[in-house]
């Protein structure tokens, strides 16, 4: 099975097609696997691999990757292992989609390697407006966790409060996404957990971002996905095409 290991950290990820890098993060919350994208209308280890090395993983304790959870943990313990993948495979350079908690999880790689990354696809970003008491996405995830003696309620209430300690995408900052300017296209989310105004607000700071308020149906569904490959092929560096 194609793991790696980051100290205790066990993570499972997987490769699919060949070409230029493209590290996808899967929706799913805290419990974002590669099997999410399976079960997705659009898949990006199914629909990009015909030009794209796709690379997905299961997050930490999620799916088959497990680790410890301490009350230090964050979102740079999550931006450690994405950045741990891509050394152990020789990866220097790529693209980046996230559907999502990918979103955030995209974000936070921009934001820590800016000069790793050519281009992002935001689709249906985790977000909020305003802070909310219960997290139902780290919630579910608690309710499903076994064989963790070491995640005791004061373990993971800290937990929780490093993941959801500021609103908008959790992971950075309103100032980051106004100063990134890597190109991004962002498609919109649509309920409480990805609000439309979120994916629009990461839309209108980014000073090189494009915005798809709608792709989940008919002719909409269609040119969104269109845009999406010619998006990544206008990004792709010339000596990889």
């Amino acid at each position: 099975m194609p793991t790696f290991h980051r100290g205790e950290a066990s993570i499972y990820y997987e490769e699919f097609g060949s070409g230029f890098p493209i590290m996808v993060f899967a929706p799913g919350s805290w419990q974002s696997s590669i099997d999410a994208w399976h079960r997705s209308r659009w898949d990006p280890t199914v629909e990009l691999a015909s030009e794209y090395r796709v690379i997905a993983m299961d997050q930490r304790n999620a799916g088959r990757s497990k680790a410890p959870i301490t009350d230090a943990d964050g979102w740079h313990t999550f931006e450690a292992d994405h950045v741990a993948l891509l050394d152990e495979l020789g990866i220097g350079q790529a693209h980046l989609m996230g559907m999502c908690i990918g979103v955030p999880f995209a974000l936070r790689l921009l934001q820590a390697q800016p000069l790793r990354f050519t281009a992002a696809v935001l689709q249906q970003p985790m977000g909020t407006t305003s802070f909310r008491e219960v997290n139902t996405g780290f919630q579910r995830w608690r309710d499903q966790l076994i064989d963790h003696p070491e995640a005791t309620d004061e373990v993971l209430g800290a937990y929780e409060k490093n993941l959801y300690s500021t609103s908008f995408v959790f992971s950075v900052s309103k100032e980051f996404v106004r100063s990134c300017d890597k190109p991004l296209l962002v498609l919109a989310g649509n309920d409480e957990n990805h609000p439309f105004a979120v994916a629009q607000e990461i839309a209108d700071l980014s000073p090189n971002a494009e915005f798809i308020p709608e792709w989940r149906e008919g002719a909409a569904y269609e040119a969104a996905f269109k845009r999406v490959r010619e998006f990544l092929r206008s990004h792709t560096p010339i000596s990889t095409k």
